[in-house]
């Protein structure tokens, strides 16, 4: 397969431009200190603590050598952490959908398309997790690597499930 950005369809052009806006979005969140993005304030007028106390005082998990749980936390804290490893699948996942839809633009089908969707969101989040590492007050972790490539996984399968049922569907009406 021979391509180059002059020789790309429009569908192919935008969806790459698709891919490169998450992945500005991603960038831009990674060159921001902790401080700058602590939620903690915040989710005190948000959340009942009560509420959190009363449903999730049991959960408790190491998560990269930290305890994560509401002792260890306090509700903000704990709260905040799902939150953010949330946003990590959900942003992967993203971006991931828009490099299947990205390959599949260029005629990359089937699985080899969502396998480069899946490695181009890897490779990615491999090289976030070392931009972090130059970030003042992030630590680079293997786990959001980890949990990256998880979303990534999931939203290219989910993109293809539908993509694959829309391609059934249309198959049956036009029969």
């Amino acid at each position: 397969m021979e391509w180059n950005v002059v020789s790309m369809n429009r569908k192919a052009i935008v969806w790459l431009l698709v891919c490169l806006g998450w992945m500005a979005i991603i960038f831009n969140s990674s060159s921001q200190p902790y401080e700058k993005q602590d939620l903690r304030p915040k989710l005190h007028s948000w959340i009942s603590e009560d509420f959190v106390k009363k449903y999730f005082s049991h959960v408790v998990f190491d998560y990269a050598g930290s305890e994560v749980s509401i002792r260890a936390k306090g509700v903000p804290g704990f709260v905040e952490f799902f939150i953010r490893k949330g946003a990590h699948f959900s942003v992967y996942a993203a971006l991931s959908l828009s490099f299947l839809m990205f390959f599949r633009s260029l005629k990359v089908y089937r699985w080899k398309g969502f396998l480069f969707a899946v490695a181009a969101s890897l490779l990615y989040a491999i090289s976030d997790e070392i931009h972090q590492s130059f970030t003042a007050d992030r630590t680079p972790l293997v786990q959001d690597v980890v949990v990256d490539f998880v979303g990534a996984v999931v939203g290219a399968a989910i993109l293809s499930f539908i993509l694959r049922k829309k391609k059934d569907k249309d198959r049956l009406v036009s029969s």
